[in-house]
């Protein structure tokens, strides 16, 4: 097990939690440069003419060592985080496996690079770390320090705009169903160590994060659920908004949510 360094686990705490900081401004103003993929630390992208800016401007490009971040953030980062609170997204493709067995690997693998695509779109304009693109699956961690004080609100309205952005607004449906799930709570936020004490992922950990994936798996398509603790974070007090308690694995008292659905959004 590694040890845990106390000075650096503060200097993650304080990253992590400082809102409005240099760190959180130019977070937002790299999410604005086209485009993906980019630092999952700083938000430098990677490819186009945001990149070709970065590497004049900045001297950043795309690190050697580990893909996900660029050269400086790997350079700089130490493995070690801290607890923290925060807002998290987790959107599921719904009926992923039925979709895959309709259609060609081809065809599918495209549909899916477009959903990683208009969902990395969304998140990184909401000032949300993309914690995984996974499967028919991604998260988005939205941390004090990067996102605002508003995080939560934040994490909501993204929501709301992946189920636009795959077309759960249209007549005719979705080009892809997609449930939702959004929860704040505390979870452990930080660099997981990976060959050599490099950084080999930026993460969170714990039960917030586990209860967070399990509302995006019972969610339906074209459903978001925003749990009680994330809808009083954002103020949501629409009192038309569908309730529902529910059981979740593990859990021995029951979660309680509010049902956004794109007739709400």
């Amino acid at each position: 097990m590694m040890k845990r360094d106390p000075k650096i686990d503060q200097q993650w705490y304080e990253a992590l939690t400082q809102t409005e900081t240099s760190r959180h401004k130019m977070f937002h103003l790299l999410g604005l440069l086209p485009s993906n993929p980019r630092c999952k630390l700083c938000n430098s992208p990677f490819r186009g003419i945001g990149a070709m800016i970065m590497k004049v401007v900045a001297k950043k490009s795309q690190s050697r060592k580990n893909p996900q971040f660029c050269d400086r953030c790997m350079s700089s980062v130490v493995p070690g985080g801290a607890e923290i609170e925060l807002t998290m997204l987790f959107a599921d493709v719904r009926g992923s496996t039925t979709l895959a067995e309709n259609m060609s690997a081809s065809d599918f693998t495209g549909l899916m690079n477009r959903f990683y695509h208009v969902a990395t779109d969304v998140l990184v304009r909401s000032d949300s770390l993309i914690d995984k693109l996974v499967g028919d699956e991604i998260i988005g961690l939205y941390v004090p320090g990067y996102a605002g004080p508003d995080h939560a609100n934040k994490a909501v309205r993204a929501a709301q705009e992946l189920l636009r952005a795959t077309g759960h607004h249209n007549a005719k449906g979705p080009w892809l169903p997609v449930g939702i799930g959004v929860h704040k709570g505390v979870a452990y936020v930080g660099a997981l160590g990976g060959k050599d004490g490099l950084v080999a992922d930026i993460t969170a950990l714990g039960d917030n994060v586990n209860i967070t994936a399990r509302l995006a798996s019972k969610a339906g398509a074209g459903e978001i659920l925003v749990s009680d603790a994330a809808c009083s974070a954002a103020g949501i007090e629409d009192d038309t908004l569908e309730r529902r308690q529910l059981e979740l694995k593990g859990k021995k008292d029951l979660v309680g949510v509010k049902v956004m659905k794109t007739a709400n959004i």
